[in-house]
C-alpha cells in the first residue's frame, strides 16, 4: 500500500511543478501588463508622484520574485516581507495627511515588525545554506 502511495505521489509530483511555473509566469505576465498600463496612465496624467514610484517599485520587486523562483527554483521568504513593507510605506505616503496619527504609527509599527522578520529570515536563510554546504562537504568526503 505505502509503495502504492508513494509511486502515485512521485508521479503526481510533475503537476505541482508544472502548475507552479505556469501560475508564476502568469503572475509575472501579469505584472508587466499592470506596470505598462500604470506607466501610460501616469503618462497621460501628465504627473509622476511618489506613491507612483512606490507602485512601480512593488511591481519591480514582483517581477524580481518571480525571477528569483526560476533561477532558484524557490521564492526566498525575504522577498514578499519587503514587497509589503513597500505597500505600507506606499500606503503611509498616499494618506498620511488624512488618517488619524494612531493609524499612521500602527502602520510604522507593522513596517517595524516586517523588518525585523525579514532581518531574522535573511538570518535563518545563511544559516540553512551553511547547513547545506556543511552537509554536501561531509557527504562528498566520504
Amino acid at each position: 500500500m505505502k509503495d502504492t502511495q508513494s509511486k502515485l505521489t512521485k508521479s503526481l509530483h510533475w503537476t505541482t511543478i508544472a502548475s507552479e511555473k505556469l501560475l508564476l509566469a502568469i503572475i509575472g505576465i501579469a505584472t508587466c501588463i499592470a506596470s505598462a498600463l500604470y506607466i501610460f496612465d501616469m503618462v497621460l496624467a501628465q504627473e509622476i508622484t511618489l506613491p507612483d514610484l512606490f507602485m512601480l517599485f512593488i511591481y519591480a520587486e514582483i517581477i524580481g520574485m518571480v525571477g528569483a523562483f526560476y533561477s532558484t527554483n524557490r521564492i526566498p521568504v525575504t522577498l514578499p516581507i519587503i514587497i509589503a513593507i513597500t505597500a505600507l510605506c506606499r500606503l503611509i505616503v498616499m494618506q498620511s495627511k488624512e488618517m488619524d496619527a494612531l493609524i499612521v504609527l500602527g502602520e510604522a509599527a507593522a513596517i517595524l515588525i516586517l523588518s525585523i522578520a525579514a532581518v531574522i529570515m535573511s538570518f535563518k536563510d545563511k544559516v540553512s545554506l551553511e547547513k547545506i554546504k556543511e552537509f554536501r562537504d561531509s557527504a562528498s568526503s566520504q
